[in-house]
């Protein structure tokens, strides 16, 4: 029998908590409170959650700071984020999105609404492709080991940009839109904004440039202008 997920919420408003975990429940997931970063610690630490849903305005701490110390701790860095936010300007989401977050979701929002990002969101971190090896030159990925080396050395991939660069390593120097991406690796009838893949595409460029690399294969993923992003590593050499 498959265990419940369950999901930490972690906000000082005692009325959205209560709204999501009753639409937690009402699909069969279990529902951890808490109403601030220090309550929130230890039941990370005891009930190792699978997911945490966050808030950005908090006491004591804010969502953005904890999401930085969540991320900087190994133990905690693997858990997936959705940051809730009543900031609207698109800048404050992506700062949430550059610190570590998988995903956000702007306040007020529908219980249908996060739980289908919820579900996109664990869809994104399972079993990734159809178990095969991949490599481009010195930069290889095993699916089934769902790691990445470059030059031979492991390097730490989250799992959003890993299947970003599954996809593009599986479908080289072909050009895909925004869109087209959201749909591949997000999957379809997900709510989130086009310029999620920006900052995710910018991630993934960081991670593929560790300071031992032999060269640069962040660059094998290319700007499209107009377009989109293309992974090719013959015009990166070129």
């Amino acid at each position: 029998m498959v265990s419940a997920k369950k999901i930490l919420v972690i906000d000082d408003e005692q009325s959205i908590r209560e709204m999501v975990r009753m639409a937690l429940e009402l699909n069969d997931m279990q529902c951890l409170e808490a109403g601030s970063a220090s309550q929130a610690l230890p039941l990370i630490i005891d009930q190792r959650p699978d997911m945490i849903l966050l808030d950005w305005m908090m006491p004591e701490v804010s969502g953005l700071d904890f999401l930085r110390r969540l991320k900087r701790d190994s133990s905690t860095a693997e858990i997936p984020v959705i940051m809730l936010t009543a900031k609207t300007a698109e800048d404050s989401a992506v700062s949430g999105l550059d610190a570590g977050a998988d995903d956000y979701i702007s306040k007020p929002f529908r219980p249908r609404e996060l739980v289908s990002r919820i579900n996109a969101l664990f869809r994104r971190g399972g079993p990734a492709g159809d178990g095969h090896c991949l490599q481009v030159q010195g930069l290889q990925l095993d699916a089934n080991a769902h790691s990445v080396s470059i030059d031979g050395e492991l390097v730490d991939i989250p799992p959003t940009e890993f299947k970003l660069l599954q996809f593009f390593m599986s479908h080289p120097e072909r050009a895909y839109s925004r869109a087209q991406l959201l749909d591949h690796v997000w999957g379809g009838n997900v709510y989130i904004e086009e310029r999620t893949v920006d900052v995710h595409i910018r991630r993934l460029r960081r991670s593929l440039r560790p300071g031992f690399a032999q060269r640069d294969y962040g660059a094998f993923i290319q700007t499209i202008r107009g377009t989109g992003y293309r992974f090719s590593a013959q015009l990166a050499a070129g």
